[in-house]
């Protein structure tokens, strides 16, 4: 066999070697391997699976020298030369330890690699095979940034893609590959382009308005005047009529609205006007108007309000809501080194350096009607009721601290402690209600009350004598919760400006809201802690083998970083080890109660099945011993609240439970409800919030508490902590009850969460490091 190139002997000692290798390729089937030479013919087209080979090129040898062809290292080379005088040195695929030389006079021609990838890139975009043309394209960009021709080449790539995805529907595709087209060869086709961009924005804008998706149609719209503004694209004139069009619909039906004294309406539909188009003329003072006549402000909320307790630790809504209607004994204001910041209602408070008597001074004076009714022998009346055991106001922590209440005066109480201790106001938050002022028991007590509540929207309304304090301060008279059913929904309706306020945020959404102008996204001081609580009979579920089993079945870290913080960095999220707090960073005095050393349970599906194994045995086990029936594991019903957050972090954890073979039901409660019925759930999902451990832990834990612990070590650790006298004894024993959570599993701690809030710049007076959304709702104001 006769090939026109030669072994050069100079190259390499091989010269026996090379001859076998040749001659057993050469005889070896087809199938066995890819040819790299051949004495005649053209190698095969490789298609897609040139992407899968070496870069080479292929010498193709003149039929009189012999002809065949073979695939060689890239040559140093990359075009024919103008002389055939000499030979050639390359290596082939394959066998590049050697060196082979052939005459310039014997080779035909090269078919060089990057050509063969132009040929491969111009094909595929002619019979429309995009998907298969962007590789080979993408390797020419990468490799051969400089080839003549690769500008024409890539830029027949963008327009023919782009009209095949307008054809095919994909609008918003066809419209970020037409741009990218115009900015990367502005000279292409320049007026066939720009009457495509403009084509396909106006179908694009049609299809957004359609969809009321306005807020994305604007920022289109805002975005294609500045980039194409000096082009007059007849879809930007177009659309731009249209919008002055629908804003000044809505601002004459806003004039209308307010000559009939209908300024909610009214409200609504200037607002809508003016997002439409800021610039509307009149449009700003129109609202300002309407905001000075009836001010009027609009919360977003995931979970609607259906009970008011602004000290409930397990329902967000209640405690939010709650604040508006009622205010508390003692009010939580903020975090501090050493506990939470306490305001007393009624005047001051203070307690004597040896921490063993709490001094309250009524100011009355100072107290807008009712709260300026309160009398001092009735309020130490309640304060002696909240240490009896047959009160409804009952509170341990408390009965255990008090052992004297007297009267000093007038204006003054004194309540002497059985012990020091380190933060008494903390035990006294106690709802005040309309009965403390001969009022109706439960009355609202708040600046405001409930008018109307149903599944759309609460509104709540000021009262008369909060009214008539304000005079025309511009203290919103309304204040309405719109229930939002997802976080997208929310952000478009906040955006769009048809609320003013958004009340809890996924982590997601408040980074994308942060790089907004018009919107101001702001952490709450306080994290929730949130838990699986268990709160049914099941056999299985009170054994604390079966819940450790339940733990080691959840992967938590991937449910919290991958469902709910949708992988972005969300500093103090983090997955726990216990029912408190950690802090929001390592030195966070809030994380007092938190043990570090202490770590969370891993996933770990296999170890959780074996519990569940164990659990079934030693209940068998014990039937038999009791000559009862054996027990069977019935499906574990799990309940969480009507919100998306809760719904999808419970979704997950159902999936989780079924790989490691149980039988779960999800249980959605109704809306504004956060701890299901009797017998209706085994397990509760619960945002929890934990803010003050010295108490919270009994709130919590105890045998009246959201997880009704009958735990006699739970018990002891609680005891412990009420009797502590100072903050080190504070911290060592909640640190202890904390590793008897872990152990005992009284309730399955999941995640810590770091909520926000956001707000429209024009809103004004909100505060800061407010732990609840409406502790300073008093001082709002609507600006323009």
């Amino acid at each position: 066999m006769k090939f026109p190139f030669q072994f050069n002997p100079t190259a390499t000692g091989f010269a026996l070697a090379l001859i076998a290798l040749i001659g057993s390729a050469l005889h070896a089937p087809a199938s066995a391997q890819t040819l790299t030479y051949a004495e005649s013919g053209k190698p095969e087209d490789s298609g897609l699976g040139l992407l899968q080979e070496a870069p080479h090129d292929i010498i193709y040898f003149t039929d009189s020298s012999g002809g065949g062809w073979a695939k060689v290292q890239l040559l140093p080379i990359r075009d024919m030369p103008a002389t055939t005088r000499g030979s050639l040195r390359f290596s082939i695929l394959g066998i590049e330890l050697d060196e082979f030389v052939a005459k310039w006079t014997d080779i035909e021609r090269i078919d060089f690699w990057e050509k063969r990838l132009e040929r491969e890139t111009a094909s595929r975009i002619a019979n429309g095979d995009f998907v298969g043309a962007y590789p080979f394209l993408s390797i020419l960009i990468r490799d051969y940034p400089r080839r003549p021709g690769l500008k024409t080449l890539r830029s027949e790539f963008l327009w023919r893609n782009a009209i095949q995805r307008a054809s095919g529907s994909q609008r918003a595709e066809s419209l970020a590959m037409l741009e990218e087209l115009h900015r990367y060869d502005p000279q292409y086709n320049q007026a066939q382009v720009l009457k495509a961009i403009s084509l396909t924005t106006g179908s694009l804008m049609q299809s957004l308005i359609d969809e009321g998706d306005l807020d994305n149609a604007q920022q289109l719209l805002a975005r294609l005047k500045e980039d194409y503004g000096r082009f007059d694209l007849p879809a930007i004139a177009k659309w731009e009529g249209e919008f002055l069009r629908m804003a000044t619909e809505k601002r004459n039906e806003a004039i209308e609205a307010v000559k009939r004294k209908d300024f909610r309406s009214a409200r609504k539909l200037a607002r809508e006007s003016l997002y439409l188009k800021p610039d509307i003329d009149g449009g700003r003072d129109l609202v300002k108007k309407i905001d000075e006549a009836y001010p009027l402000v609009s919360v977003g909320v995931l979970q609607a309000a259906r009970i008011y307790d602004p000290v409930r630790m397990d329902n967000w809504a209640a405690r939010r809501a709650g604040r508006l209607l009622y205010r508390n004994l003692f009010e939580i204001q903020g975090a501090a080194p050493e506990g939470g910041e306490y305001d007393f209602l009624f005047g001051s408070a203070e307690t004597t350096p040896d921490r063993q008597v709490l001094e309250l001074t009524l100011e009355t004076a100072k107290l807008p009607n009712p709260l300026n009714r309160i009398e001092v022998d009735f309020l130490a009346d309640q304060l002696a009721l909240r240490a009896m055991p047959e009160s409804e106001t009952y509170f341990s922590p408390w009965a255990a601290s008090v052992t004297g209440i007297g009267i000093d005066g007038p204006q003054r109480i004194e309540c002497v402690l059985r012990r020091p201790h380190v933060l008494p106001t903390c035990l006294l938050q106690i709802n005040v209600d309309a009965s403390w002022f001969g009022g109706e028991k439960g009355g609202a007590t708040g600046d405001y009350f409930t008018d109307v509540v149903n599944d759309e929207e609460t509104r709540f309304m000021l009262t008369e004598d909060a009214r008539r304090a304000s005079g025309d301060s511009g203290k919103p008279r309304e204040i309405v919760e719109v229930r939002c059913n997802t976080g997208s929904e929310s952000v478009s309706k906040l955006l769009s400006g048809e609320i003013d306020v958004l009340d809890q945020l996924f982590p997601a959404d408040a980074i994308k809201l942060k790089e907004r102008r018009d919107v101001k996204v702001v952490e709450y001081p306080l994290p929730t802690i949130h838990m699986l609580v268990p709160c049914s009979d099941h056999q299985f579920v009170a054994d604390k083998n079966f819940r450790r089993a339940l733990l080691y079945g959840i992967n938590r870290e991937d449910i919290l970083q991958g469902e709910l913080l949708e992988n972005h960095a969300s500093p103090g999220c983090r997955v726990l080890s216990g029912p408190f707090p950690a802090g929001l960073s390592q030195d966070d005095p809030l994380g007092y109660a938190y043990d570090t050393t202490i770590l969370p349970r891993r996933f770990e599906p296999s170890l959780a099945q074996l519990l569940v194994a164990l659990s079934k045995n030693l209940k068998i086990a014990e039937a038999k011993r009791k000559d009862e029936p054996e027990p069977k594991l019935r499906a574990v019903r799990l309940a969480f609240p009507a919100d998306n957050l809760s719904r999808v972090a419970c979704e997950a954890i159902r999936s989780q439970w079924e790989l490691i073979g149980l039988d779960v039901e999800l249980v959605e409660l109704p809306i504004g409800r956060t701890y299901p019925d009797p017998d209706t759930a085994d397990l509760v999902y619960v945002s929890c919030a934990i803010w003050e451990p010295i108490i919270d832990a009994r709130r919590l834990l105890g045998p009246r508490g959201l997880a009704r612990s009958e735990d006699q070590l739970i018990g002891l650790g609680l005891r412990r902590l009420e009797e502590a006298r100072n903050w080190k004894e504070v911290r060592d024993r909640l640190l202890v009850l904390h590793s008897i959570s872990h152990h005992e599993l009284p309730v399955l701690p999941l995640w810590q969460m770091v909520d926000s809030f956001a707000y429209r710049n024009n809103l004004v007076g909100m505060g800061s490091n407010i732990v609840s959304l409406y502790q300073n709702a008093g001082n709002w104001r609507l600006e323009f």
